[in-house]
């Protein structure tokens, strides 16, 4: 047997992005990965199909498993000689008792790594806009443990030198026992009027923050009802948030908004949401899957020769066309002598990608758009190739073919429902939950309400954005009124509209 190790891994402070390249490395090669709650899931889709997902809690006062089962655990999975990664919100040696767990290793003969992450205490006021150190306020600071060990008869903190010897203070996991902190703080020495703030879960875009000062931090904390997990922080250094502010004051920060894509296509269009501040819930109600028997696209890939034009009316064409052609034991150089044609930017863009520019991009990313550019271009008995999804609109070969060529449909890939739970989304629309749907083509309508039952009542909470007119039109035909309609068909065109639309709800 080979033997095993484990990687203790700091996951960062909630931005899951934030999670280090070799951190990323690690998740990707791990067998096994033991995370907390801390950890952002969407990490966990680093992981490889295979690997064995092991979740151990670890809330403030709610632990799945007991630190000592958590140690023995990385022992008897590394001696079964595999590959473990301990995924640990923030750094493993910040509060996050990673050093416990690499004790017990080195104990053991275990071989282990420690992958440092970026940790709360730095990351978290940073994204509040506020500096743990600045030029002429503070030259120094501290992070402390705001919920020592359990059973200690004395603290052991020396709150005599630290309320008065350190500019800023940082308090992890430090919100159960405020009182105490500003009360010991205030004791020995520091200001009351001190400015103050309380980041609930920071980085992320859930993230809350509380300005106050160290005299009322417990108050507004009670009263606000603040959980953890949260930071607080007291300094001069607070009130620079005032000017520094930046992750919460994006256009989209505080908005969920639902991506209906397809699993593999959703994250270019969640980026963009998120890179706004808001908060996406990916749910894809369709999924891109091969047609039951490619032997239609298959001669039609065989005798390419024959066609003077191909047209593609999506990236998902032109990737499973592509599959085709070099399964075929052929490549782009097949296309040698042939027009090809995108109905759009994103799909001339995956053609580039195979070695091919498009030779006709509409102005229009629409089938009237192919139409009306073809026009000129097309010759009567001029032979057309359409790879495409098996249901789709009839009016782009019907057009084509009242000019005069010879136009072959055939079948590339299908979408079918996805196996997205139905009745959770149902919930979360029907309370509120979600502020935006998105919807970016015809199929992700028809689909998400058959996972709700072809419930459309959830519209009263919910506001609903589509790619272009075809999706929009899909929806109305469905009892679904979109409150915004991209007018460029892209996923620049739809981030743009939603940006539109929740700057003129807030006037």
């Amino acid at each position: 047997m080979s033997q095993g190790k484990v990687y203790l891994v700091g996951a960062g402070p909630g931005d899951y992005k934030l999670i280090t390249l070799k951190g990323r490395d690690c998740m990707e090669e791990a067998d096994v990965i033991v995370y907390d709650r801390l950890a952002d899931e969407r990490l966990l889709g680093l992981a490889r199909p295979d690997a064995e997902l092991v979740y151990v809690g670890k809330a403030s006062s709610e632990h799945t498993l007991r630190q000592e089962d958590i140690n023995r655990l990385l022992v008897e999975k590394a001696k079964e000689g595999r590959i473990v990664v301990r995924l640990k919100g923030g750094d493993p040696f910040v509060f996050g008792r990673g050093g416990e767990e690499a004790l017990e290793l080195a104990g053991e003969g275990v071989p282990f790594e420690i992958v440092p992450g970026v940790t709360s205490a730095i990351a978290v006021p940073a994204y509040a806009g506020i500096p743990v150190t600045h030029r002429g306020l503070a030259t120094s600071f501290a992070v402390v443990t705001g919920h020592e060990e359990p059973g200690k008869t004395a603290s052991g903190i020396c709150w005599d030198k630290l309320a008065s010897g350190v500019d800023t203070l940082v308090f992890l996991m430090g919100v159960e026992n405020l009182p105490a902190i500003a009360a010991q703080l205030m004791n020995h020495g520091r200001s009351p009027d001190t400015p103050a703030a309380v980041i609930r879960w920071g980085t992320k875009p859930e993230q809350e923050v509380l300005l106050t000062t160290l005299a009322r931090a417990a108050g507004e904390v009670a009263g606000r009802g603040l959980k953890p997990p949260a930071v607080f922080i007291v300094g001069e250094v607070v009130a620079l948030r005032k000017q520094l502010a930046w992750f919460d004051t994006k256009p989209l920060f505080g908005k969920t908004i639902l991506v209906t894509r397809a699993r593999e296509q959703a994250s270019a269009l969640s980026d963009a949401l998120e890179a706004l501040g808001a908060r996406c819930l990916e749910a894809p109600v369709i999924k891109i899957v091969p047609p039951e028997s490619f032997d239609d696209l298959d001669r039609a890939v065989g005798c390419l020769k024959n066609y003077d034009w191909l047209i593609f009316t999506s990236a998902n064409g032109v990737d499973y066309f592509f599959r085709r052609l070099h399964a075929a034991g052929l490549d782009s150089r097949a296309l040698g002598g042939r027009k090809v044609a995108a109905i759009g930017v994103p799909t001339a863009a995956r053609l580039r990608g195979y070695g091919l520019i498009a030779d006709l991009v509409p102005a229009e990313f629409r089938a009237e758009g192919v139409v009306a550019a073809l026009q000129g271009e097309l010759k009567p008995g001029m032979r057309v190739l359409i790879p495409r999804a098996e249901v789709a609109r009839e009016l782009l070969p019907e057009k084509l073919s009242e000019l005069g060529a010879e136009v072959s449909v055939v079948t590339a890939y299908r979408t079918i429902t996805a196996d997205t739970d139905g009745p959770s989304l149902a919930a979360r629309l029907a309370a509120g939950e979600i502020d935006l749907v998105t919807f970016t083509s015809s199929s992700t309508v028809t689909n998400l309400l058959a996972l709700l039952g072809r419930d459309t009542s959830w519209q009263d909470k919910t506001r609903v954005a589509c790619i272009g007119p075809i999706t929009a039109a899909a929806c109305l035909d469905n009892g679904i009124v979109p409150d915004a309609v991209a007018e460029d068909y892209t996923i620049r065109g739809l981030v743009s509209a939603i940006c539109t639309l929740f700057e003129e709800g807030s006037k």
